[in-house]
């Protein structure tokens, strides 16, 4: 099994023209001129059996990330693993085997399924959208699931009918993937179809509709959305609710999630919530983003709210982010509040800021003289010099001294300290920095971690 499950990952991670040596039989793969090709028969055969996490892994490797399959309904695996395995990269599928994948979306075994619908719809060959709208119409869940997703990829409009005719389908696993797929193609006529599944029995399709909302930026479905994100009883629905609304742009929908991040039981909807109000720039709810920043018990949604206020740029947060910085026991979370400083010309630096530049943690304190060196403030000059005396890591003093460069003319005797440096990189630095060639300043630019996904 181990053996399997490795050839399997190995294949789909070699870079087409890098063999690396001769491939073997086993491997799946052979070389015609400078291109790695795949036998697939070889490749789904290695699948069968496969661990779900594996699997995803393995089709992850298989699309590079471009499939974007990572949020679609019910697939039989972990969708955590998707976000370990972007960096995989595919071997490359013959156009004549592509009828040997759209046969697999009908196996028995969930990773085969899995694997050859993103590969097939990684193939992005609109020539076999004929062949996959008619496994629309098979009785079996298998290849409706596999046709759909890999119609959704491909994204060929001319499969919207077929998709929204499985909307009605009696099975939850059906209805699911056709609204995913609806959502990836695009095509925003389709959008009140998939609305109405926001009322689907089943969380899985009521939260598959949710996404597809927010792919396809329907705008007149803000209201449905709105009444998801505050009365469906399925937390994982409302999440992509928030998602989808942060999706949209939609400054209607601010009291909405303003009302989301105070009151929701769940962490992950608040989590979204406070994202969603950065991307609709709903400066006037920014209260909502503080009181989640000063007193929510879970550090993804005080960070993320410390991002919102970062990326809206509301000045009157200052204090209380400064306050974060000083006393948050979480360090990605005290790292984004200083970074969010820096973005609101603040004019004077924070006490809390310049204490920072001790932070235990390394990101703290680089986000810290980021953020002193946005500010500008020459006030700082003896504390910035004082740090970077102490400082180890390079990105810090490269940060540091970046710093004392923004400061203005007061730190001029400061940089004749730093020619006399020991250490011949921050010499250099310091010399870069006086003739005026500063270099590849560090430039922090955090993403919630991780940055919520539908």
């Amino acid at each position: 099994m181990h053996s399997r499950i490795l050839t399997m990952v190995v294949t789909l991670t070699m870079q087409s023209g890098v063999t690396g040596g001769l491939p073997t039989r086993a491997s799946g793969r052979s070389v015609q001129g400078d291109l790695v090709r795949v036998d697939v028969r070889t490749l789904l055969e290695s699948a069968r059996g496969v661990a779900p996490a594996l699997c995803a892994l393995a089709a992850d490797g298989a699309s590079n990330g471009w499939a974007g399959s990572w949020d679609a309904p019910d697939l039989s695996v972990n969708a955590d693993v998707h976000q370990l395995v972007r960096e995989l990269r595919a071997g490359l599928v013959p156009r004549a085997e592509l009828q040997n994948l759209v046969a697999a979306l009908g196996s028995d075994d969930a990773c085969v399924r899995h694997l050859a619908g993103t590969l097939v719809g990684g193939s992005g060959d609109k020539s076999i959208v004929p062949d996959l709208t008619a496994k629309l119409r098979a009785p079996s869940d298998n290849e409706h699931t596999g046709a759909a997703r890999a119609l959704g990829l491909i994204g060929d409009r001319s499969a919207v009918d077929a998709l929204v005719r499985v909307l009605h389908d009696a099975r939850a696993s059906v209805r699911a993937n056709g609204a995913w797929a609806l959502g990836r193609i695009g095509d925003r006529r389709v959008a009140a179809n998939v609305a109405d599944l926001a009322r689907d029995d089943s969380a899985g399709v009521r939260a598959a509709a949710t996404v597809a909302l927010g792919h396809l930026q329907a705008k007149d479905n803000i209201d449905v959305l709105l009444r998801v994100l505050r009365d469906d009883q399925s937390p994982e629905v409302r999440r992509v609710a928030a998602w989808a609304l942060g999706q949209l742009g939609a400054r209607t929908a601010a009291e909405g999630l303003s009302a989301a991040l105070r009151s929701d039981k769940t962490a992950s909807v608040r989590e979204m919530s406070a994202w969603a109000l950065g991307e609709v720039h709903a400066r006037d709810f920014s209260d909502a983003l503080t009181t989640a920043l000063r007193s929510d018990d879970i550090s993804s949604v005080r960070e993320t709210a410390a991002w919102a206020l970062g990326e809206l740029e509301v000045k009157k947060a200052v204090d209380p982010l400064a306050q974060t910085v000083g006393g948050d026991k979480s360090a990605e979370v005290r790292g984004t509040a200083a970074w969010a400083i820096g973005q609101m010309n603040a004019g004077k630096a924070p006490r809390e800021l310049m204490s920072a530049l001790r932070d235990s943690d390394d990101d703290v304190r680089l986000k810290a003289a980021w953020a002193i060196s946005q500010i500008g403030d020459a006030d700082v000059v003896p504390e910035v010099t004082a740090a970077l005396r102490i400082e180890q890591r390079d990105r810090v003093r490269q940060a540091l001294v970046r710093a004392l460069l923004e400061s203005g003319d007061r730190s001029s005797d400061a940089f004749k300290t730093l020619l006399d440096s020991k250490d011949t990189e921050t010499r250099e630095m310091a010399v870069r920095a006086l003739t005026g060639r500063r270099g590849p300043w560090p430039w922090p630019w955090p993403w919630p971690r991780p940055r919520p996904n539908p």
